[in-house]
């Protein structure tokens, strides 16, 4: 079965074949290398130093898991961050972060060069996720004891292909390729699992309470293979998914603004899935203190509720669910009740946490939970239908039928769809996807598919005819941007170094 290749460096290259292969889209890869090194001459006056890539992801199965500790299986997509970089010499006055984007939409933002600047949450900059990767870098070879040595300007170009707000990750892909590419201005390289590990905590500056499946695909993922991930420690383990079948990633235009919705969205689940697992401790038997310091993810009380199922001649965490969470939505009183303790008193050294309690009118527990713990097992389903002795359609099948069992979770249980992502998905089915699904954050972004090789180009020019075709005739989108919203995609490959 797999290997693991995450004790490694992030790869050095000094041609594009390895990472971008060859025909058409090392081409398209020529190009914009071309053009970024001829940008950052016309910006900054001098050549780059070195360039850093990293991909966006479609998660295949296991959302809204990762950050209770459960592994998730996504793949690496061909759209990428490429970020060109220069520092200056010691002896410059000029100690000043400079970041530029080839797209003009992104204005030149500047930063003091300061590791141990605060970033404004309040003032969002696009160039706040560069600075995130910027400090963390400084903080781990601080850890490391590497010597860093005093903070020098530097002058960075990006160019990023992956569609923001799309749930395919392009914040993680930007973090990632900032960090690897300052790594390289400094000429340092870690193994890929700590790069991996650091650029989930970066990101954290943001506001974002992630769980790290973003960036460990991103820096991790091996062209022709989907990465199963596990957490704490992180690492990747490859699955080879069957021929014959194909991912077909679709965006429903709807912008998933992560950073921006947290307080009653994502970091509100994060917050729900706390207090459910605090809950479900308490009532199998843990005494409320203890409960309420020890306990932070679901998987810290799966053991006890796959006890209680055992009990009761099962296996599945759900049953305890079932049992001990009503399915009417807590008040805060209520959960207080129990956990004899003040909600912003459990909460009180995280500031995205006390921003959701505000927000929050009441807590849906039973939901997210079940969410969770079936979510979790589907994704061990998937990486074993893959490696099952079932013929390539039987497999199409079962992983296309996991698809669709996750979705229900997401929209019924979670809530985190959508709409427009809900007209997607059926669409997709109705034109012969094996499954789909909601793929990233949710509540926007974008639907992946599992199609038959042969029927993409009909699968592809459906949804065009039936989904966006409408949204061209009103002016919501180009119709030569077309490709940028629906694409067919295998497995990519991971994080880069270029050096030319």
């Amino acid at each position: 079965m797999a290997k693991q290749h995450d004790g490694l460096p992030i790869p050095v290259f000094s041609s594009l074949e390895p990472v971008y292969g060859d025909g058409s889209p090392l081409e398209e890869a020529q190009l914009r290398f071309d053009n970024l090194k001829s940008k950052f001459l016309e910006v900054f006056g001098h050549p780059p130093l070195v360039f850093a890539r990293s991909p966006g992801r479609v998660n295949l199965i296991g959302e809204h898991i990762d950050y209770e500790g459960y592994s998730v299986l996504p793949m690496a997509i061909r759209q990428d961050t490429i970020v060109a970089i220069r520092k200056h010499d010691d002896g410059d006055a000029e100690k000043v972060l400079r970041i530029a984007n080839v797209n003009d939409k992104y204005t030149m933002c500047t930063y003091p060069a300061d590791p141990d600047q605060e970033i404004n949450l309040k003032d969002h900059k696009w160039g706040h996720y560069f600075i995130c990767g910027y400090k963390g870098y400084y903080e781990y070879a601080k850890l490391k004891g590497v010597n860093a040595g005093s903070p020098v300007g530097l002058d960075v170009l990006v160019d990023g292909t992956v569609p923001t707000g799309s749930g395919l990750s392009s914040s993680a892909a930007f973090v990632c390729s900032s960090t690897i590419a300052i790594m390289a201005a400094f000429d340092v390289n870690f193994p890929k699992k700590e790069i991996a590990q650091l650029t989930c905590e970066c990101e954290r500056h943001i506001g974002t309470q992630s769980g790290g499946m973003d960036q460990a695909i991103s820096v991790m993922a091996k062209s022709g293979f989907a990465e199963l991930i596990d957490f704490n420690p992180i690492q990747a383990t490859d699955v080879e998914l069957p021929a014959g079948g194909i991912f077909v990633v679709a965006h429903s235009l709807a912008e998933s603004q992560k950073a921006v919705t947290a307080a009653t969205n994502y970091n509100n689940r994060v917050v729900e899935c706390r207090l459910a697992a605090i809950v479900l401790g308490i009532k199998l038997g843990m005494k409320p203190k203890e409960a309420v310091s020890n306990v932070k993810t679901l998987s810290d009380v799966e053991g006890l509720c796959v006890s209680f199922a055992r009990d009761h001649g099962s296996s599945d965490p759900v049953l305890a669910v079932k049992k001990f969470l009503k399915e009417e939505p807590y008040t805060a009183e209520e959960i207080e009740i129990i956990m004899e303790e003040k909600l912003p008193s459990v909460f009180g050294n995280s500031p995205t946490s006390l921003d959701v309690l505000k927000a929050a009118k009441n807590f849906k527990l039973h939901q997210r939970a079940a969410h969770v713990y079936s979510e979790a097992r589907r994704v061990y389903a998937f990486k074993d239908a893959v490696a099952s002795e079932l013929s390539e359609e039987d497999k199409l099948k079962k992983l296309g039928d996991l698809m669709n069992e996750s979705h229900y979770s997401c929209s019924v249980l979670y809530e985190c769809s959508c709409p427009e992502l809900e007209e997607l998905v059926n669409l997709c089915r109705e034109h012969g996807a094996f499954g789909a699904r909601l793929t990233g954050a949710g509540w926007g972004g974008c639907s992946v598919a599992l199609v038959k090789e042969s029927i993409v180009p009909q699968f592809i020019l459906n949804l065009k005819e039936r989904f966006y075709q409408l949204r061209i005739d009103k002016g919501i989108i180009n119709k030569n941007d077309l490709g940028l919203y629906v694409f067919a995609s295998k497995p990519s490959s991971g994080a880069a170094i270029f050096k030319f």
